[in-house]
């Protein structure tokens, strides 16, 4: 029980790292769809999307190589040298090319050439820091990883709220900058905030004496492309929609569909939250004794709290929404927030059970799954989005994510047994999901139902869970 006291402590200190400025930074969307049109959240959305498929082919899986090595090798500091000049490195040589071919990149990417030059240098600033955010979490540097990411966060609000508010919004800073649209202050206030995040984070480039290991590259390497392939494939999963959505539907519902999509946050955030604390936490812990017993347990209760977190934002929708979207316009694909909610904490399961291929080093088999899922993508929104329109999207996600969940599931039964809780964990996801979608869907949102339902899911927990609430509350 102690370690999963751990478990839960890390993950919390990190989770506050990473929800709360993700948190505040998703307040802005209520600024961002008050002043932008549809189309101009679009093309925001658009801006990030491609900044996502940059920002895993420049880190390449770097990031959990570097976990995987420096957790079990005795010369960490080789270890971190060697991926602090691989990354900086490779990222001058990504940085140089992006800018020679900046004219057929940009016009590939239908992104204008201004945008684009923004978007080359958030990429670029972003990687650079890949590695020494890593070190904090990997040698237990919660209160400074959270320093940081706060800081980062805040500069990017407040230049948002300084360039694009109507009520406080400052002419002489805007007068700073020459733009043709006021979605590139946006841009801007990230460009500026991560420049500041990687001043923040320079002494860490001088931790580790400077040694380069060709071997410990070689593995870093190796380990890291398959994740990166996945990684790719996920970004897919993910962004792919609304790549694809403008073309076919117009940059209307594309924003529409953009903003719609970020009330799934509150899951997301969980999820990011949870893989911040449990990534180092696994691998450190994998040669523990009872280790998989930990894994099962921490799944077990992963499933209930998203399971929570599903309902509760399906049930009090309509209690939230005004807080972040005011405009009806963008109110137009409010229906995909139950299917967009359940598949993220499907993917989330789904990074649970990943952890029998990290362990086992057959990272090859998650860059398969992950590839499964983005042909599913790919396939199911290219056939269906001309049929049913936006919401082939949402569905097009949970698939994917679902299919990944049971094959990683079944493939991790034979390569690195866990003695999941597999029948309470079933239970807790489909009931979540089925009063969910009955109280959304059959009841129009009727949020007196919704409670009872959700009141209902809770007695059920605590019935099954008896055993364990009891021992909490005798500790305590």
């Amino acid at each position: 029980m102690s370690v999963l006291k751990t478990f839960f402590k890390d993950t919390i200190i990190y989770g506050l790292a990473i929800v709360l400025p993700r948190l505040i930074n998703f307040l802005l969307v209520r600024l961002h769809t008050d002043v932008l049109p549809n189309e101009g959240y679009s093309e925001n959305t658009e801006f990030y999307v491609v900044a996502a498929f940059f920002n895993v082919i420049l880190t390449y899986g770097m990031e959990t190589s570097f976990f995987r090595f420096f957790s079990k090798n005795k010369d960490k500091n080789t270890v971190l040298s060697t991926a602090m000049i691989t990354i900086v490195l490779s990222t001058l040589c990504f940085g140089i090319l992006l800018f020679l071919f900046r004219v057929p990149i940009s016009e590939t990417l239908r992104i204008n050439t201004d945008f684009y030059n923004l978007l080359v240098g958030i990429t670029l600033l972003d990687t650079l820091i890949v590695i020494p955010f890593a070190y904090l979490r990997v040698t237990g540097r919660p209160v400074k990883f959270a320093a940081i990411k706060l800081i980062n966060v805040l500069i990017i609000v407040v230049l948002n709220i300084l360039l694009l508010s109507t009520t406080y919004g400052s002419d002489s800073i805007r007068n700073l900058f020459s733009v043709a649209n006021n979605v590139e202050y946006i841009f801007i206030a990230n460009l500026i905030a991560s420049a500041v995040v990687l001043v923040l984070v320079l002494p860490y480039f001088f931790k580790a004496k400077l040694k380069f290991d060709i071997t410990i590259l070689k593995q870093l390497l190796n380990y890291g492309w398959p994740i990166m392939v996945a990684g790719l494939a996920f970004v897919i999963n993910e962004n792919l929609d609304k790549w694809l959505l403008p073309e076919m539907e117009g940059e209307f519902v594309n924003g529409a569909y953009s903003a719609c999509y970020k009330l799934a946050v509150f899951m997301t955030l969980f999820i990011q939250a949870f893989r911040m604390g449990a990534e180092p936490f696994f691998f450190n812990h994998s040669d523990k004794e009872n280790a998989t017993q930990t894994y099962a347990s921490i799944l077990k209760y992963f499933t209930i709290v998203g399971s929570l977190g599903l309902m509760i934002v399906v049930v009090y929708i309509d209690l939230l929404r005004p807080i972040f979207i005011k405009k009806e316009s963008y109110l137009l694909a409010l229906d995909i927030v139950p299917i967009v909610l359940l598949a993220n904490l499907c993917l989330g399961i789904y990074h649970n059970l990943s952890i029998w291929y990290k362990l086992t080093d057959r990272t090859r088999f998650g860059m398969y799954i992950s590839l499964i899922g983005a042909a599913i993508t790919i396939a199911f929104n290219l056939i269906f989005i001309p049929k049913i329109g936006f919401m082939a999207c949402a569905y097009a996600t949970l698939i994917a994510y679902g299919l990944m969940m049971l094959i990683s599931y079944l493939l991790g039964r034979r390569y690195y047994p866990v003695p999941y809780h597999i029948s309470r964990i079933s239970i807790y996801l489909l009931l979540s999901a089925g009063l969910s979608f009955i109280t959304y869907y059959h009841f129009d949102r009727n949020m007196l139902l919704g409670t009872v339902f959700l009141l209902i899911f809770i007695a059920l927990v605590m019935y099954l869970e008896r055993k364990e609430v009891k021992m909490l509350l005798n500790r305590n």
